[in-house]
């Protein structure tokens, strides 16, 4: 088990795609609080890891924890300690971004989805635009929401793959 400041533990991972290793036995601890970027040129194996910390992708070898639970024996329970903001932003056009977040709010059972989808809408600046469809929204208004649907409910541990995108 991590130590209790610890919400990122990887000891030797590894991940091949065929002949191809694109991980060689990385290791790096995060502490609760902190920001952690993983930098490199295309193809140097962020998206790869960002997958298997967030649990989308199986390691081939190595010792993955997040909050202490193991990646691919306590997937569930890792799940319910992260979010993740992909590359792309994962929002529902046909929605408004209120209808956006509250969604989101409600899937990760908050009892007070509605007020904190207001709260993040304002500190996103898209409290102007909330009740417009998300269809109508330019490319930037679409990544705010999309970053302010990774932060409702105030998960320990955020991933931004690429969140200078848009």
């Amino acid at each position: 088990m991590m130590q209790t400041n610890t919400v990122i533990s990887v000891n030797g991972l590894e991940k091949s795609y065929k002949n191809l290793k694109v991980l060689k036995k990385i290791d790096l601890t995060v502490q609760k609080g902190s920001i952690f970027a993983l930098l490199g040129s295309n193809g140097a194996g962020k998206t790869t890891t960002v997958k298997i910390l967030t649990t989308l992708l199986k390691p081939d070898k190595g010792k993955v924890e997040i909050c202490g639970f193991d990646v691919v024996r306590q997937s569930d329970r890792v799940r319910e300690k992260i979010s993740l903001t992909g590359q792309y932003a994962a929002v529902d056009p046909l929605l408004t971004g209120r209808e956006n977040l509250r969604m989101i709010g409600k899937l990760r059972h908050l009892p007070d989805a509605n007020k904190k989808a207001d709260e993040l809408l304002e500190q996103v600046q898209l409290l102007d635009a909330a009740d417009r469809k998300v269809s109508t929204y330019s490319g930037g208004m679409r990544r705010r929401l999309d970053l302010a649907m990774g932060l409702i409910g105030n998960p320990p541990v955020i991933f931004f793959d690429e969140p200078t995108t848009g």
